[in-house]
């Protein structure tokens, strides 16, 4: 399953706390060091859209604490950082606020996020003449600590859209392997299924019904997955009593959620052609182009379909 959202809190390591400590010689002054700093929190984008599944059962993640400061005047360790690896499209918001942090978008971008707190002070750093022996030192400071919400906006350049059982998880299957569930009901796929051809990634956008734009069947849910692809296939089944009306309903529903959605390319695919014979199929595209002039009937058993389909993904 993929997880697109979700809620983490971070944390900065906190700095080591200083020490009191005297020398064993007979009037030997303070010694105590200084606690070392705490670890930094750092995201770095990587190509597996699948990585914020790591926060689904760890919600807290903390980058390492400093040590104390030690005696004859050693310094605590500082902690080590922490690395926390995001798929590339990540945008980090704050949770409060709703300021946008950061966004990854590309791969190796590095961008620190918490701050480790500081190392206290030991009791060398207290000495004075007025106060020769000094039994204070100061704790480590807290880390930095945000609670953010990571949002993975891109997450395809292919988008499978329209109505359940329209063929998309299988198209999904036979272009990139990726395993889709497929099954003879509605809501098959309850969340989108991600498949790699020539370096692009496909999802396959479980299915809309009307009344999707107002929850209907999941439907705010599935769309919010639209926004973040880049190129539509809209898949439009050969069996189907009224593809017109098939199409209209699901771009009725990409309206209403979301205008801009209505600006991205798109290509219409005429799936399960091997159910159909040649003059329907032709019926079918000659309605089909008065709302797109890129169409294309397919089918998983028609090799040379799926073919011309690789070249225009290419």
């Amino acid at each position: 399953m993929l997880i697109d959202e979700i809620e983490v809190s971070l944390l900065g390591g906190r700095g080591g706390n200083g020490k009191v400590s005297f020398g064993k010689m007979a009037h030997s002054g303070p010694d105590g060091g200084n606690g070392g700093k705490g670890g930094d929190v750092y995201l770095v984008a990587e190509a597996d859209l699948y990585l914020l599944n790591q926060f689904s059962s760890k919600k807290i993640f903390s980058a390492e604490a400093g040590e104390p400061g030690g005696k004859n005047k050693r310094t605590g360790k500082d902690g080590n950082d922490l690395k926390i690896k995001v798929p590339v499209g990540t945008q980090v918001v704050d949770k409060r606020t709703g300021k946008v942090y950061s966004e990854f978008s590309y791969v190796g971008r590095r961008k620190l996020i918490c701050l480790g707190g500081n190392g206290g002070k030991g009791n060398y750093e207290f000495r004075s003449p007025i106060n020769t022996t000094p039994e204070i030192a100061t704790p480590g400071s807290a880390g930095e600590e945000k609670e953010v919400i990571l949002n993975l906006r891109l997450i395809a350049d292919f988008g499978l859209i329209g109505l359940p059982n329209a063929g998309k998880s299988s198209l999904l299957n036979e272009l990139t392997r990726a395993g889709a569930k497929i099954a003879d009901y509605p809501f098959t796929t309850l969340t989108p299924n991600l498949g790699v051809y020539n370096k692009q990634i496909i999802a396959d956008i479980p299915g809309l019904i009307k009344g999707a734009s107002m929850g209907k069947g999941l439907g705010t849910n599935f769309l919010k997955h639209i926004d973040k692809v880049k190129i539509l296939l809209h898949c439009i089944a050969c069996d189907s009593a009224d593809p017109v009306t098939d199409y209209k309903t699901i771009r009725s529903e990409l309206k209403k959620h979301n205008q801009s959605i209505m600006e991205k390319e798109e290509m219409i695919l005429i799936t399960k052609s091997d159910l159909a014979n040649e003059k329907t199929l032709k019926t079918i595209e000659r309605k089909m182009k008065k709302f797109c002039p890129t169409i294309l009937s397919v089918s998983i058993y028609d090799f040379e379909s799926i073919e011309k389909l690789k070249s225009y993904l290419k």
